[in-house]
């Protein structure tokens, strides 16, 4: 196919993902995320938009069962600030509505609320992806994102319009955005998430170079955590698992506290987990038959 592809994280040991499909209406991302771990795309961070986008995605869909499950995205943010004048996600949203596609929404991107009209006719649900809460810290990790106070409200507006909405609360770093764990987890939960999915900071060449950058001080003190003490899997550099454990439990016994489901992400820790999947589209709730 062309520009749907089978969701294959570098056929990664640690991807518990379901099966699905993966659509990234745009190349490239400009929120330039310092964790970012598809900058190894050439000149990712400057976004351009794919010729011919609808038509492609007609075309490919002709080759996809129908209510097969489709993740936008998983590299490219489908609403970056271009998105707002182009409308490529929305015609998209259009096209994979008329095929009755299951699709799953990840962004950080506050504006699509603008979709709200098409995703309430669709089997979708939105997963919005929160990092941290402070703005001091978001400028440093994700610093052409909208604000935490702007995702929180997002969560809200997609509760009460009654989409299905889960929380990205990833990466979480130690010593940096670990302490805002109950606070991230009762925001959320308060403002209507259904499901939060979280991960620890798994480091590689060029985002540590960033994050040192950063957080000189910080990284220092988990150089050696990462990389002597720590485990390369799937091309990343990976926390002590006792480690990891230890942080992803807090979030899980914050998630048990509000009473919304948990899990993890790429971290092979399977018992922290309670939902049905990883990646929230558990939370889709269906109106099509499923064909295989």
């Amino acid at each position: 196919m062309d520009v749907i592809r089978e969701f294959d994280p570098w056929d990664g040991e640690m991807c518990t993902c379901p099966d699905k499909y993966s659509l990234n209406p745009y190349t490239g991302c400009g929120h330039r995320c310092i964790y970012c771990y598809a900058t190894y795309i050439p000149n990712f961070f400057e976004p351009r938009r794919k010729k011919d986008i609808v038509d492609r995605v007609e075309k490919d869909l002709q080759k996809i069962p129908k209510g097969s499950l489709i993740s936008l995205s998983n590299s490219s943010d489908p609403y970056l600030p271009m998105d707002k004048e182009h409308k490529d996600t929305r015609e998209c949203l259009k096209v994979l509505k008329e095929h009755e596609m299951r699709v799953l929404i990840v962004t950080k991107g506050v504006h699509v609320e603008r979709d709200i009209d098409i995703l309430k006719e669709m089997d979708a649900a939105v997963t919005v992806s929160i990092c941290t809460l402070k703005e001091e810290i978001k400028e440093k990790l994700e610093p052409n994102t909208p604000s935490g106070q702007e995702r929180l409200d997002l969560v809200e507006t997609l509760a009460e319009e009654d989409i299905p909405v889960g929380v990205r609360f990833d990466p979480i770093f130690p010593k940096v955005t670990e302490e805002e764990i109950p606070t991230v987890v009762e925001e959320v939960s308060e403002r209507g998430a259904e499901h939060i999915v979280s991960s620890t900071f798994k480091a590689r060449g060029d985002s540590w170079k960033r994050f040192k950058l950063a957080f000189p001080d910080v990284a220092k003190e988990l150089e050696e955590l990462y990389f002597e003490e720590g485990k390369k899997i799937d091309n990343s550099y990976y926390l002590p698992r006792e480690m990891r454990m230890n942080i992803l439990k807090k979030v899980a016994k914050e998630c048990e506290e509000y009473e919304i489901s948990f899990a993890t992400c790429r971290e092979g820790l399977p018992a922290l987990t309670t939902s049905k999947s990883c990646d929230g589209s558990h939370l889709i709730n269906s109106k099509y038959s499923i064909e295989r």
